[in-house]
């Protein structure tokens, strides 16, 4: 049987934290062996830090080569584990077959990479295993042999890497692409994308997990029929409630929609065949990153010191409103000014910032942007 997210929320809240208090802590560790045979990483969470995890995880399989590292996430992040093949086995956290496997489990170190909910730090002490690090971010610190310091101004991707610090593994070059895939994916990918043949196409992300991160189908729409005027098509990517807004989006023979079409391990095929990818602050934007695919990016309510993607081709659009970022630790609250960080994003910004970035690579040419109308995070 598999849990909503709403209801694992509510479980955390309900009983995390006072299962965090009555648990007895774990005996301090203070040597770490030099080798790990059974390892645990938990994920649950959305597809964005799942995507930028993946690094960490591969710094681990190269420090410990024989281990069998078993990954425990979420049924709606799961399948980013697939676009690395090096993991022998993911579970999901809220089925719960999967979930007590996990508790009965033999593991000799744990490493729970959640950053504030509690549930995932029970499920670590649980598990009994000698080792177990994760973040101290409340009294959840009390579950770990080894918490670790965090911080919301640190880039996620080396907050995982922060983790790795008590198993000596403190200096760590991050590959420039560090998803694989899989050779079906890239094969579904190029058969969906054969109406536009051989044209250049930028993908475009007009999906969000809230409402509030929305730049809104319409401000797409006018950008698709912008890069047609240079003869550069869209394809919209995305689940199946993306779907009428792609449909509104390519309307008028501006490109291809494929939102609803595709798997996750396709629609990150899809934008690695893209000249670039146009996103919120989203998972699918991290999968970008994860391929090393120019991106735009449009930040309101999250926090783009912690999610925004980092390097030249990257251009992270930021109002920087004094009320925004107010997303912290994935929960947004109500908003008092009706998205005015996402609304002042305008379409010339957003045309512009990809101009820059086609005529790095020589797609567009150069007298199509000026780098004066951006404002970047």
């Amino acid at each position: 049987m598999s849990l909503k997210v709403s209801l694992l929320k509510k479980i955390d809240s309900l009983a995390g934290a006072a299962a965090v208090r009555l648990l007895s802590a774990p005996q301090p560790k203070k040597e770490i062996p030099e080798i790990f045979k059974n390892i645990l990483i938990i994920r649950p969470g959305g597809i964005g830090d799942a995507a930028l995890l993946i690094p960490a995880v591969r710094a681990l399989r190269q420090r410990f080569p024989a281990a069998r590292i078993t990954v425990l996430a979420e049924r709606r992040n799961s399948a980013v584990f697939q676009l690395y093949p090096e993991i022998d086995c993911t579970l999901q956290y809220d089925h719960s077959s999967d979930l007590f496997k996990t508790i009965f489990g033999s593991y000799d170190l744990v490493i729970d990479t959640e950053q504030w909910h509690r549930l995932s730090a029970v499920v670590a002490r649980l598990t009994s295993a000698p080792f177990s690090i994760g973040f101290a971010t409340n009294e959840r610190s009390r579950m770990f042999t080894h918490p670790v310091a965090y911080s919301n101004d640190d880039y996620e991707l080396d907050s995982f890497f922060n983790l790795l610090a008590p198993l000596g593994l403190e200096s760590f070059q991050t590959p420039e692409r560090f998803l694989s895939l899989p050779a079906t994916a890239t094969a579904k990918a190029l058969k969906l994308l054969e109406p536009i043949g051989k044209k250049q196409f930028v993908a475009l992300f007009p999906g969000a997990s809230i409402p509030e991160r929305r730049w809104g189908a319409d401000k797409f729409r006018l950008v698709a029929e912008l890069l047609l005027a240079f003869k550069i098509s869209t394809v919209v990517v995305g689940g199946e409630e993306d779907r009428e807004s792609g449909n509104g989006i390519v309307a008028g023979g501006a490109g291809l929609n494929l939102a609803g079409m595709t798997s996750l391990a396709e629609t990150a095929a899809v934008i690695d065949k893209s000249a670039l990818l146009i996103s919120g602050d989203s998972g699918v934007l991290h999968l970008a990153v994860g391929l090393d695919k120019p991106t735009v990016s449009l930040f309101g309510p999250g926090r783009a010191k912690k999610w925004a993607p980092r390097g030249e081709s990257h251009i992270v659009i930021n109002k920087g409103l004094p009320c925004s970022p107010c997303t912290t630790f994935g929960t947004t609250p109500p908003c008092r000014v009706d998205g005015q960080c996402m609304k002042e994003i305008s379409v010339d910004e957003v045309f512009n910032a990809v101009a820059i970035l086609l005529t790095s690579t020589g797609v567009l040419p150069s007298s199509c942007c000026k780098r004066d109308w951006i404002e970047v995070a």
